[in-house]
């Protein structure tokens, strides 16, 4: 035998399995290995599905008390801005009463200070009247 005819020989082989001739059992345990890896990846995928799904159930729960919380919180800005105006209109009600008042005092005391004049006036006469008959 020449070199050239065994190393022909060589790469007509298939040496894809170097331990030996290929056996049943050795099939029969890739495929369980592949049955394995598979339904191993199965229950990996359907974990993960899984916490994706609380995952997405917390962060729901969340943004609902969270926009029940704003909603309460608007309602209560909405009471307040009422109570307010309500607040101002009175006070605004009280103040055009009080000037009214004020107004109408204003006119009193002004008359009473003409009465008053007046009745100073007319004693002046009454006793410039009386000293003037004696």
């Amino acid at each position: 035998m020449d070199a050239e005819e065994i190393y022909q020989n060589v790469e007509h082989r298939d040496i894809k399995n170097t331990t030996g001739p290929p056996t049943q059992s050795n099939d029969q345990d890739e495929g369980n290995d592949e049955k394995r890896r598979g339904c191993r990846c199965l229950v990996l995928m359907t974990l993960c599905l899984w916490l994706m799904c609380v995952l997405l159930l917390v962060f729901i729960t969340l943004q609902h008390i969270t926009i029940t919380a704003e909603r309460d919180l608007l309602k209560s800005y909405k009471n307040t801005v009422e109570e307010f105006n309500h607040t101002i209109n009175s006070l605004q009600d009280n103040y055009t009463d009080l000037m009214t008042e004020k107004d109408q005092l204003k006119n009193n005391l002004k008359k009473k200070l003409e009465l008053e004049t007046r009745v100073n006036n007319l004693t002046t006469e009454k006793k410039n009247l009386f000293f003037h008959i004696q």
